[in-house]
């Protein structure tokens, strides 16, 4: 967790009569989060946003009843969001036909797809973004590279077109749960995405685009931008005294990272889906 400065400090005076100079000592020592548990008890004014994949489920996997639950609890107390990299099928896959229901905010692919109260309120395209010819090119581009690659196995959709982005898997995404299991494996031995993603930059240097590593067999293709920080713009500040996130793709190329890493928010890196039951009980429900 992370002390987000003067903004946190000026409410942490508001909230509960202390002495700056305690509140200044305790940031100094490492302490902020010890502060705000004291002076600033969890309500709606508190915002948490979540990540799917590792973090309210196992990867591509649905989520538990006992996860479903355990958010409708904690939604009793404060105000919470979604914020995925798959497309909204996809999520609503893992979460439940009735994810709508289930948080204030719901943001699929990074938030070019964005509901609140389950009222759609925004949508981006990729493909306008930058365009058919670019789109093309791109395209041709990675069916070409993943036609020179030799892997343990291939099996179909090696690129997926999303709303907002393009989602690249060298393995395909037809592949089943042991062979993603693999593929991972073999992926942090021989850096088969690290590497395409590296060629990429340097061919597509002129677009300014961000490539991010996420899941098990893919990465995610999108304007700079549009990461998950791209969310932030649909949350009025005013009515959040924080705004925290929980992922587990958190390292520098994640695709947890920039928001996790942005100043206006206070990131939780997790383990697993009940890492992060346990993370929020401590935090918001104690």
């Amino acid at each position: 967790m992370r002390f987000v400065g003067a903004k946190i400090f000026t409410d942490l005076c508001f909230w509960q009569p202390c002495s700056a100079a305690f509140l200044v000592f305790l940031s100094l020592a490492g302490l902020a989060t010890t502060a705000r548990s004291l002076t600033m008890p969890a309500s709606k004014r508190t915002l948490a946003l979540f990540d799917v994949d590792g973090t309210l489920t196992p990867a591509r996997l649905e989520i538990t009843p006992e996860m479903k639950a355990f958010l409708k609890e904690l939604r009793e107390t404060i105000t919470i969001g979604v914020v995925g990299g798959s497309d909204f099928v996809k999520q609503q896959e893992q979460l439940g036909s009735d994810s709508l229901d289930m948080f204030d905010f719901s943001f699929a692919e990074n938030g070019l797809v964005a509901y609140k109260d389950r009222e759609l309120i925004a949508k981006a395209s990729f493909a306008k973004k930058i365009g058919e010819d670019e789109l093309q090119k791109l395209i041709n581009w990675v069916l070409a590279y993943l036609s020179k690659i030799t892997l343990p196995i291939k099996r179909g959709t090696f690129i997926e077109f999303r709303t907002g982005m393009l989602n690249i898997s060298p393995i395909g995404r037809n592949c089943a749960r042991d062979e993603r299991n693999d593929f991972e494996e073999y992926d942090l031995k021989n850096g088969i995405r690290k590497d395409m993603v590296s060629a990429m930059q340097k061919e597509f240097a002129h677009l300014d685009l961000t490539f991010s590593i996420g899941g098990q067999i893919s990465f995610d293709v999108f304007p700079k931008g549009w990461d998950k920080t791209y969310c932030l713009q649909f949350i009025d500040r005013s009515q959040f005294d924080a705004v925290h996130f929980f992922g587990d793709k958190t390292f520098e190329g994640g695709n947890d990272y920039e928001i996790f890493t942005d100043e206006s928010v206070e990131g939780h890196a997790v383990t697993a889906p009940e890492d992060t039951k346990a993370q929020c009980t401590e935090l918001f429900l104690s």
